[in-house]
């Protein structure tokens, strides 16, 4: 098994791991900002955000490599190859839907890395290795809330759905001598591991609005749940502006994995700001 918080670390591109990464989120995989009160017509949101976090989690590959993951923001935007971060909303009386997609293709390389272990040989003095990680990630949450508060300064949801994790990582690698297993044509290879998991999730959304015509707000949600993961968990709060055609959101989000015992993930975390403009109809 190998340590390399290196590879990622320099990589930057990892990403979601569900990441994501890469400039700003709304009122959420909630949903954009309607009006506060109820209305028996269906009205509907659209919110395209940016989402720069610090990215970190652990991977075991079956080359028995295992890799501990360190993005920063910065070299996220450098590695990132592509990525797609929006969400749709719908509220019809107190009934409501959402859904929010992030996806992310990254990809880096480290030479000359060090920091690397094999079970628990560490690299002997001069043998170096040189690697490269490539992350597509996609989380896709989707649900159905329903409004317990509606007035003009408040809005409170209870909601319950699902959020989708998947993920697949490919690893490269090539020696400059022999170590361990790796010897002669095995000193390079690749490996690469992937998670499809669906879990079941149950939370509360809504936001505070303030300001002579209830312009300023400030939007939250916080759901957990189980199922093909050990936990996840997702919270994120901030502040935003209403304008008569939509909205303008800064906010701050983080994102959290556990993965059980037999998972070649370990764990997964996503945390930092994202900024966003939604329109609604």
């Amino acid at each position: 098994m190998s340590k390399r918080s290196w590879l990622f670390g320099t990589i930057a591109a990892s990403a979601w791991h569900v990441a994501a990464l890469l400039l700003a989120i709304g009122t959420l995989v909630p949903g954009t900002s309607f009006a506060q009160e109820l209305s028996d017509e269906w009205k509907f949101g659209a919110f395209l955000y940016g989402y720069l976090p610090q990215i970190k989690g652990s991977t075991t590959f079956p080359a028995g490599i295992t890799a501990n993951i360190s993005v920063s923001p910065n070299q996220l935007i450098s590695n990132l190859k592509f990525t797609f971060m929006g969400s749709l909303a719908a509220q019809k009386g107190h009934w409501g839907l959402f859904t929010d997609v992030l996806y992310v293709d990254v990809g880096g390389s480290k030479s000359g890395a060090r920091d690397l272990r094999i079970g628990d040989i560490t690299i002997p003095a001069g043998i170096t290795a040189d690697a490269d990680l490539g992350i597509k990630s996609t989380l896709w949450t989707l649900g159905g809330s329903y409004r317990v508060v509606a007035s003009p300064e408040t809005t409170f949801d209870v909601l319950a759905g699902a959020r989708l994790l998947d993920l697949k990582e490919n690893l490269g690698w090539q020696f400059n001598a022999d170590i361990g297993p790796f010897v002669g044509p095995g000193r390079q290879g690749s490996s690469e591991v992937s998670a499809n998991k669906w879990d079941a999730i149950i939370g509360v959304k809504g936001r505070f609005a303030f300001g002579d015509n209830h312009e300023w707000f400030m939007p939250y949600y916080l759901d957990v749940g189980t199922g093909q993961t050990q936990l996840t968990w997702q919270a994120i709060a901030g502040l935003g502006y209403a304008f008569s055609w939509g909205d303008v959101i800064a906010l701050w989000r983080y994102i959290d994995y556990h993965f059980k015992s037999t998972d070649a993930f370990g764990s997964l975390s996503l945390n930092g700001p994202a900024i966003g403009v939604a329109f609604h109809w």
